[in-house]
This record gives C-alpha cells, sequence and structure tokens, in this order.
C-alpha cells in the first residue's frame, strides 16, 4: 500500500509534501501502466478502521488528484474491520472524497469513481480493482486469478429448465463452478511458472461485464425471478453464491480474493435493465449485498447528492460488512448534472447504466457525530 511509502512527519507541512509525492507516485505508476499494456494498478490504499496515520492521512487528502491525473491507478481505502469496528470519521471523510473525485472528473461524467472503492475487511489477495493491492503476508511476486464466467453459468441454469427444484438447480451450479473453477487454477499456475512467481489463490467471484449473456443478473433471471431485484432476488442470489464456493472449493485448495458473485450496475447489462425498469432501487442493492461479495459497487447516483449522504450509503454498507464478518465495499459515482433515470455511458469494461434515486432524507446529524463504531459482539463470540 502506498500509504506504508507516505510516512511523513506528524505535521500539516510534512502531509502536504507526503500528498505531492502521492501524486507524483501515482502520475510514475500510470506512465509504467501506458508502456507495459497493463490496464489498471491498485494499492494507492489506506487502512484506516481503526486509526488514521500520517501516510494513511496523505493517501486519503491525494486520492481525488490522484486519480484525476492518471488512468489507470485504483485507489482504495479500508474503512471498516470485524475486529476494530466502522471508522466513522473516515467514512465521513470518503463522502468528500468520493463527491471531489467525481467533481475532478466531471468532463468523463465522474468516471473516476470507478477506481476508488471504500472497503470493510479488505482481503490481501483480492484481484479485483479498485480494491486489489498487494498484502502484507503476500509473496513477490505472486499471481491470484479469478474465475469468473457468468454465461456460462446462466447457459446451465436455463438447460435445466423451469421444472427442476431448488436443490437440483443448486447441484448443477456447483458441478459447473467446479469445472470453472479448476480450469482457472490451471490456467493460473501455468501463467505463475511462466513468469517465475509464486501461485496464489483463485477467487471464486463470478464478474460480469457490460456484454450481453455476460451478466449475473441474467442468472438470477434464469432462476425465476423476472428481473433482478423483484421479490426472492436475494434468496436467488445466496443460492448462486453459496453453490459457486462449494463447487469451486472442491476444485482448489487456494481458495482467496473476495470469492462470491458480484453485482455492479454499469458493468452488468441485465443490472441496468433492472434499475431502468424499476425493478433494481439503491435499498434493494443493499439488502442483496448481504449475501454476495461486493457491496454497492458501479452505481450512479445523481450529481447533487451531498457527501454526507453518500457517506451514510458507505456506513450502511460497512455496517454489513462488520456485523456479518464479510468484504464489502463501495463503489459509487456522483454523475455531474445527472438526476434520477438519465442514461449515463462510461465505456469500456465500465459499461453503461442508469442513475439511481437517493433517499431525499438527510442523515448529517448522524455523520456529524464522528468517532468509532465499536465491533460488534460478533468478536465476542469468535472468542
Amino acid at each position: 500500500p502506498v500509504s506504508l511509502l507516505l510516512e511523513p512527519v506528524a505535521t500539516k507541512e510534512g502531509v502536504e509534501k507526503a500528498c505531492s509525492l502521492g501524486v507524483e507516485l501515482a502520475r510514475l505508476l500510470n506512465r509504467i501502466c501506458e508502456k507495459h499494456g497493463v490496464d489498471y494498478v491498485g494499492g494507492y490504499a489506506a487502512f484506516a478502521h481503526k486509526g488514521v496515520t500520517p501516510g494513511d492521512r496523505a493517501v486519503i487528502e491525494s486520492i481525488p488528484q490522484a486519480i484525476a491525473e492518471t488512468s489507470r491507478v485504483s485507489a482504495m481505502v479500508n474503512a471498516a474491520s470485524t475486529e476494530t469496528g466502522i471508522n466513522m470519521d473516515v467514512v465521513r471523510e470518503m463522502g468528500l472524497k468520493v463527491k471531489e473525485t467525481a467533481e475532478l472528473t466531471a468532463e468523463a461524467k465522474g468516471v473516476g469513481c470507478a477506481r476508488l472503492v471504500v472497503m470493510a475487511n479488505a482481503p490481501e489477495d483480492n484481484p479485483f480493482m479498485p480494491g486489489a493491492y498487494h498484502g502484507l503476508g503476500e509473496p513477490s511476486p505472486v499471481v491470484n486469478v479469478a474465475i469468473s464466467g457468468p454465461g456460462v453459468i446462466e447457459a446451465v441454469v436455463k438447460e435445466l429448465g423451469e421444472k427442476a427444484d431448488f436443490r437440483a438447480l443448486h447441484d448443477t451450479i456447483k458441478r459447473t463452478a467446479f469445472k470453472i473453477t479448476r480450469l482457472g487454477e490451471l490456467i493460473g499456475r501455468a501463467v505463475a511458472k511462466e513468469l517465475n512467481a509464486a501461485f496464489g489463490i483463485v477467487d471464486l467471484s463470478l464478474a460480469p461485464s457490460p456484454k450481453v449473456g455476460d451478466s449475473v443478473a441474467d442468472i438470477l433471471e434464469a432462476m425465476g425471478v423476472e428481473y433482478a431485484g423483484a421479490p426472492g432476488s436475494t434468496a436467488a442470489l445466496a443460492l448462486l453464491v453459496d453453490a459457486v464456493k462449494k463447487g469451486g472449493a472442491m476444485a482448489t485448495s487456494s481458495v482467496g480474493g473476495l470469492s462470491g458473485a458480484f453485482i455492479p450496475v454499469s458493468e452488468d447489462a441485465g443490472m441496468v435493465e433492472a434499475v431502468a425498469v424499476g425493478a433494481m432501487s439503491l435499498e434493494k442493492l443493499e439488502a442483496m449485498t448481504a449475501v454476495c461479495s461486493t457491496g454497492i459497487d458501479m452505481v450512479a447516483i445523481p450529481g447533487d447528492t451531498s457527501p454526507e449522504t453518500i457517506a451514510a450509503i458507505i456506513a450502511d454498507e460497512m455496517a454489513i460488512g462488520v456485523m456479518l464478518d464479510k468484504a464489502v465495499g463501495v463503489r459509487i459515482i456522483p454523475v455531474p448534472e445527472a438526476e434520477p433515470g438519465d442514461k449515463v455511458t462510461f465505456g469500456g469494461l465500465l459499461g453503461e447504466t442508469v442513475v439511481v434515486k437517493v433517499s431525499q432524507f438527510s442523515s448529517g446529524k448522524f455523520i456529524r457525530r464522528g468517532g468509532v463504531i465499536p465491533p460488534f459482539t460478533r468478536r465476542l463470540e469468535k472468542g
């Protein structure tokens, strides 16, 4: 994480100097990526779930500028963990930083926010951007891979038909996940050998793309819900995630990362359609994140959404991650001058989406309390 490289003297001048160094480092990393054909690089990260070091402060302060002045550098701030609770001071500040990042990349419809995530329980071997970073326990270099493959799962669910019961549905997905994962591990090990690197983990996550036929939402609809977000969607997603994990775990002894199913809105054509017809709301999406592996991901919101409301959305998701002891994140895009229902195109793998409605009721007084929400009783149960 970059924060380890930016430990200045704990003064205002020291932090300002470290911020400048951080942005300079981000530019350098971006040039290296461009030269070698690397799409994204992670690790512009701060771990502030329990407290904020001068290095963390420098990273957090410089994130909007670092993202605005690069095209491939991704940033992550871990603001909560099961063991320490939720650092609400950091959550509040990240509401401001998300808003600032959107404003600095306004010409691109705030798309800089697609390279910024606020996480709880960030795993040290996550291969997915923007939450990926090289964890302290990782060998160097190491290859971590993800299986993806939602289109394959959708095909077998459709082939199974509507008369199959839930046990048969679960078993079919599990068997397919085994095959996908085994292939992913074999490819990963071959790549690691070619690069003379250690092989790390296989992330058992179904990650969609904007391409038609590569959608997690379409899997849920193949199971029988009319649109993702309709009643039953959370149960369907829970079945999917469990079956993928059970099948994948049999195919590899190196499970890691996030492992589950991704439901990013703009990167999943089925999710975009669900938002467009009104089946998927921000509140339903939040409920579904309790059983998937990402969180509020690639959601476009109105540009006039206040930083405190953004912080409150982040806080809700952090609470889910801490209470359930799971990794979650918030990657949300306040699109400048956009209103609910507007269509926004980000391009490439980031896709396109419809701006969702955000509650107009204020959470400002709650967010302004500051401090830390202590760890929940689940930590005591672990003892």
